[in-house]
């Protein structure tokens, strides 16, 4: 008999991972299932949509059709409400069972909502999936103010959206920065400008307290902890995801509250069941802990990863330098690798457009932002993935022209 297996997801790490198993077994009955409506789309497009940059035909990625040339049991709109890891199989809330042998979980996240008054009013919006791209592109072209909430990568996306739009928005920031956990001020500022120029003010040491509503529970405005008002009929929140956790209950699945937990093979504690995606949390080979990753490009590779283990479990390690870029602006911007974290780190100020920061672990460079010059990023991405030790040699690092070659005696880990 064939086996068989069940994919929860169709996000770029579920597709990729359907199309993978498929590819290396031609025989395998596969069944991909998810509670949205459509099919695999470029998440990274919706918000040029949003922007009211590009329609929306280039931003679907496979259709219906694609799934049943490749003989992929596809099921839009299914949500799976129970997973039996004794019984090897999987309940939508239709009461449909699906049966496996092998199961991956590929569910990414639903972004989370801020625990304040009135934020499901009207006009209240998150930004995660292309109905939600619709909905905000709608609300955005009709409003005149704006609010955003959340200083990271997701959250500047909202005030380019309000900036394309002409709408006059204020950026809520808890920080003295955007994405303060990365950049320095110095980094921050050059983003804080950009912002400036296209009509969206940077407000610092602020938040949301409670949202005010109108007669019809509209969003009207922002009310910070500071007691100050922010009129807003269009409000973006950005501030992370929740990973389902109900569907894991009584699975006997590892969760460590932020992620499934996975080895460096996506296989979870349990023999027949990996994680792929936003919802994991996978063992970094590079930077030596778990570690959490949504971007893209390592979202895709990890459920092309997942799919060659679940076929024979050891074949392929998951080892991913990822990146993430923001088009925004005049200037570049790159994040790569896990720029919050480590315990050192080294930048430099180029120009009013142009800064980079390495965040390095034991003398071995772990994540960084450049802005303005993206040409380094291959040395150091290079440098990532041999373990290269260059901590003695930080100021050598941040030279506007770097490459590896500058470096004395690079040594890197056997």
């Amino acid at each position: 008999m064939s086996e068989s297996f069940v994919i929860i997801g169709d996000g770029v790490a579920g597709s990729s991972a359907a199309e993978t198993l498929r590819e290396n077994a031609p025989d395998a009955d596969i069944t991909v299932i998810t509670d949205e409506g459509e099919a695999l789309y470029n998440r990274i497009l919706i918000k040029e949509f949003a922007k009211g940059k590009l329609p929306e035909a280039p931003i679907s990625i496979h259709d219906e059709e694609w799934y049943a040339e490749r003989d992929i049991d596809l099921r839009l709109n299914t949500l799976v409400v129970d997973i039996d890891t004794d019984g090897h199989s999987v309940t939508s809330h239709q009461g449909d069972t699906y049966e496996y042998d092998k199961l991956l979980i590929a569910t990414g996240g639903t972004p989370a909502q801020l625990p304040v008054d009135n934020s499901d009013a009207e006009g209240v919006h998150h930004f995660w999936t292309f109905e939600d791209a619709r909905g905000i592109k709608a609300d955005v072209e009709a409003a005149d103010t704006g609010v955003i909430v959340g200083a990271g990568l997701l959250g500047i996306d909202f005030a380019a959206i309000c900036g394309a739009q002409d709408v006059d928005a204020n950026y809520l920031m808890r920080g003295n920065a955007w994405w303060r956990y990365a950049l320095s001020e110095d980094g921050a500022e050059i983003i804080h400008d950009a912002l400036r120029e296209r009509g969206v003010t940077p407000v610092f040491d602020s938040g949301v307290d409670h949202f005010e509503v109108d007669d019809d529970g509209h969003v009207d405005s922002a009310i910070d902890p500071n007691g100050e008002e922010y009129d807003a009929d269009f409000v973006g929140v950005a501030i992370g995801l929740d990973i389902n956790t109900e569907i894991l209950r009584g699975t006997g699945l590892e969760y460590d509250g932020q992620g499934i937990v996975v080895d460096e093979y996506m296989r979870t504690n349990l023999d027949d069941v990996y994680a792929a995606g936003d919802c994991t949390k996978f063992d970094d080979l590079i930077l030596g802990e778990q570690a959490q990753n949504g971007a893209w490009g390592s979202a895709k590779a990890q459920g092309e990863c997942a799919a060659k283990n679940m076929l024979d479990y050891g074949d392929d390690e998951f080892r991913w330098v990822s990146s993430y870029s923001i088009t925004h602006f005049d200037f570049p911007f790159l994040s790569f690798g896990h720029p919050t974290m480590g315990d050192d780190s080294v930048e430099r100020k180029y120009s009013d457009t142009e800064w980079r920061r390495l965040a390095l672990k034991d003398g071995r460079i772990v994540g960084g932002v450049l802005i303005g010059d993206l040409a380094p990023q291959s040395a150091y991405k290079q440098l990532m993935r041999e373990g290269t030790h260059v901590g003695n040699e930080k100021e050598t690092l941040v030279e506007k022209s770097f490459s590896v070659d500058d470096l004395e005696a690079p040594v890197a880990d056997d």
